[in-house]
């Protein structure tokens, strides 16, 4: 049997005898040993060897611990013939830790903060360290410790560390933030559980942030202030109170607030505190006025918006005394009552004196001074003004019902002036509730209706009222009369009066042709004394339908046609109706008859895009007598130099020097007759003395003779022996010709 093996971690020895394996029948036959496993013939393979014969076990290569502790190999004897002789049994091989790995920080720099004037113990940060080695031996037993402090104020050692647990806390009182606002430690860990001879160590940086508490309160940097405001001024700034504190800038300890505990009973001022400087502005929010008061004795008292840390007393120092003189300034005058109201009755005539309206220096300690009066905003201009004493004359008829009245009310504002330096001026409105007075007629409502010609006696009528610009009691109920001249009016007509209106109706078995009347009706209203108004309405006598409507002919027959006038025009709608619809008809069947002929068109027909056939040649050219000695150009200009100036043909060469063409080698076939036209063009085109357009376009001079001869020699009656191979040479554009004349005897 073989008992569990132990090594210890090694990176340095190969090779190494660790211990053997022997069966018991190796004295009678010959065994050869094997193991197997993760480390044997598993990777990591190789790790392990043993010796087939001795049974001796080696270690191949170094073993990490942290990278694998133990390993489990089998061992495996057989005899020479491969037969199992022994039981595999298992070996499990632990490896030993040894201190081969230093302490790792987590961070290399850690941040913590405490907060100043804290006491001894206070909690304030925690720092850590990994040992990859056996954390249940020394190896990984890791101890902290300071090595130094930065500063050393107010001592050099103002903190400690657990040496366990790397928690680091205050050892001694006498944080300030305002001395020190930082300090920087160095920790170091040591393995060995902190035996600086065998352990390894490492260390890191540990910074703490002294944090700010309120220990400190603001101070005013004077015990008296002074300012100065000018009466009626507002939102101004007339002093500013200066404050130093010793805590963080910006920060709730730091930030001032500031009060008036006295000498503002009531409420001009306030402080407010200006957020860059921590300064505080006296403002002023409610106007001073100098002949009330000329100066103010305010006391200030500053605090922070944080408040004081435990134990600390507020200082003298927080309280100060502030001066305000007010400055006399030229006030503009006031109308004691603004707006002011008065009634009047409308119509009073012009120059009618209505109201004093005058207005009141404030100024009463200064030398007295002299109002002037004057209009300032008169929509309707009825009104005028005494310069002197503010007396208000009318210059106009009042009248209620003016546009310009709002409400019963006419409203105008005056301007009072001073004559301080500068002058000051104020403005004061004055409200005339005009009164109603019974100076208008009533009107009739409406002034057209219709009637029906022949209905029931309950709705045989139409209902009338009347509107009236003034107002009760000058305004209904009004009285409705029928005037006794014409006499007709009354003959035909009738007035009954219901509640507030009344009926207009022809008295019964009166019949009127339709048509357009006109009704005069007499309406009072109910003043003292009353206004009456003569009014006429005019009534549309109409057949009606059964819903009491005018129907269309009688709407048109009530406007004063005839029977036949009415036939007439009835007919000439009918007519122009069909006339309408046959143009329409004619629209649509032209468009359905432009369309079918586009779709049915033979394509023989279709002229786009194809050639147009005019009309066969007819024998040949052989039939023709054409001169073509008039295409070449003539030997001599003689005729056309001799003919007197004048207009000339179009198509006549024009009498210019001659155009100097390129000369071109001399081919007798050229290969492709499309190049030889394109020179000629380019030719053309450069040319500077080439004619205008319509004008004869010389190509090339061919000469008084012409090597192909005549065009008709190419004809199907020719019977010569006249060679046309040469047809073969001019390219592809004369192919179709080399092949019908150019083919020999064949063709």
């Amino acid at each position: 049997s073989i008992t569990p093996l132990k090594m210890k971690n090694s990176v340095c020895f190969w090779s190494f005898i660790f211990g053997d394996i022997r069966s018991d029948q190796d004295q009678d036959i010959s065994i050869r040993y094997s193991i197997t496993g993760v480390g044997a013939d598993q990777p990591p393979n190789e790790v392990f060897s043993i010796d087939p014969m001795l049974g001796k076990m080696f270690v191949t290569k170094p073993l990490d611990r942290e990278h694998r502790s133990s390993y489990h190999l089998r061992a495996h004897a057989v005899d020479m013939n491969g037969n199992q002789v022994e039981n595999p049994i298992d070996l499990y091989i632990f490896v030993i830790d040894m201190n081969d790995n230093r302490p790792e920080f987590k961070n290399q720099v850690y941040n913590g903060s405490v907060d100043e004037g804290s006491k001894p113990g206070t909690y304030v940060m925690h720092v850590s360290a990994f040992d990859a080695d056996d954390n249940t031996t020394a190896n990984g037993m890791v101890r902290y410790r300071i090595l130094s402090q930065t500063p050393h104020s107010p001592i050099p050692n103002m903190f400690t560390i657990n040496s366990e647990t790397g928690d680091i806390v205050t050892v001694a009182p006498g944080l300030d933030r305002e001395k020190v606002s930082q300090y920087t430690i160095i920790v170091q860990a040591t393995d060995m559980e902190g035996n600086l001879n065998f352990g390894l160590s490492n260390t890191a940086t540990a910074i703490i942030t002294i944090t700010d508490i309120n220990d400190n309160p603001p101070m005013l940097t004077s015990r008296t202030f002074s300012g100065e405001v000018p009466e009626n001024r507002v939102d101004v700034v007339v002093a500013n109170l200066t404050v130093i504190d010793a805590d963080q800038p910006h920060s709730p300890n730091w930030n001032a607030i500031y009060r008036i505990i006295s000498g503002d009973p009531t409420g001009h001022f306030t402080i407010r505190t200006d957020p860059v400087s921590n300064d505080g502005m006296v403002t002023v929010v409610k106007a001073v006025d100098f002949e009330m008061n000329r100066a103010f004795m305010l006391t200030v008292v500053v605090s922070n918006q944080a408040h004081l840390a435990s134990g600390i007393q507020s200082s003298l120092q927080s309280t100060a005394g502030v001066t305000i003189s007010v400055q006399d300034v030229n006030e503009p005058p006031y109308f004691p009552t603004n707006p002011k109201h008065i009634r009047f009755e409308e119509g009073v005539a012009a120059g009618t004196r209505l109201e004093t309206f005058s207005a009141s220096d404030p100024d009463r300690l200064q030398m007295q001074q002299i109002i002037r009066y004057s209009k300032l905003n008169d929509p309707a201009n009825w009104l005028s003004i005494n310069r002197t004493n503010g007396q208000i004359v009318t210059t106009a008829i009042l009248d209620r019902e003016s546009s310009y009245v709002k409400g019963n009310i006419y409203e105008a504002t005056f301007l009072a002036t001073d004559n301080g330096s500068p002058p000051a001026s104020g403005t004061g409105t004055l409200q005339i509730h005009l009164i109603d007075i019974n100076d208008n007629s009533p009107t009739l409502v409406p002034k057209e209706s219709q009637l029906c010609e022949r209905t029931s006696r309950s709705v045989h009528g139409v209902n009338i009222t009347a509107a009236d610009a003034d107002t009760d009691p000058n305004a209904g109920p009004f009285v409705f009369e029928l005037p006794s001249f014409p006499s007709s009016i009354r003959r035909n007509w009738t007035i009954t009066r219901i509640s507030d209106y009344a009926r207009l109706g022809l008295r019964y078995q009166i019949y009127l042709e339709p048509g357009v009347y006109e009704v005069p009706i007499i309406v009072s209203d109910s003043g003292n004394p009353p206004q009456s108004n003569r009014s006429v309405i005019k009534l549309k006598v109409c057949p009606c339908d059964e819903h009491g409507d005018c129907t269309t002919l009688g709407a048109v027959a009530a406007a004063g046609l005839g029977t036949g006038a009415i036939i007439s025009i009835l007919i000439c709608i009918i007519i122009l109706l069909i006339m309408v619809l046959l143009f329409v008809v004619w629209i649509k069947r032209r468009e359905k008859e432009r369309q079918t002929k586009q779709l049915l068109i033979d394509p023989e027909d279709d002229v786009r895009d194809n050639i147009l056939k005019y009309d066969e040649e007819g024998g040949g050219e052989e039939d023709q007598d054409y001169d073509l000695s008039q295409l070449q150009q003539p030997d001599s200009l003689e005729h056309i130099i001799s003919k007197p100036p004048g207009v000339r043909r179009v198509d006549e060469r024009p009498i210019i020097p001659e155009s100097q063409f390129p000369i071109r080698p001399v081919v007798p076939h050229p290969g492709d007759i499309g190049d030889f036209i394109h020179e000629g063009l380019r030719a053309a085109d450069n040319d500077p003395t080439a004619p205008p357009y319509d004008s004869l376009l010389v190509f090339d001079y061919e000469g008084s003779g012409s090597t192909a001869g005549s065009v008709s020699s190419l004809n199907s009656s020719s019977t010569g022996d006249q060679d046309y191979d040469y047809l073969n040479d001019w390219g592809p554009r004369f192919k179709k010709l080399a092949d019908m004349y150019g083919g020999g005897a064949d063709e």
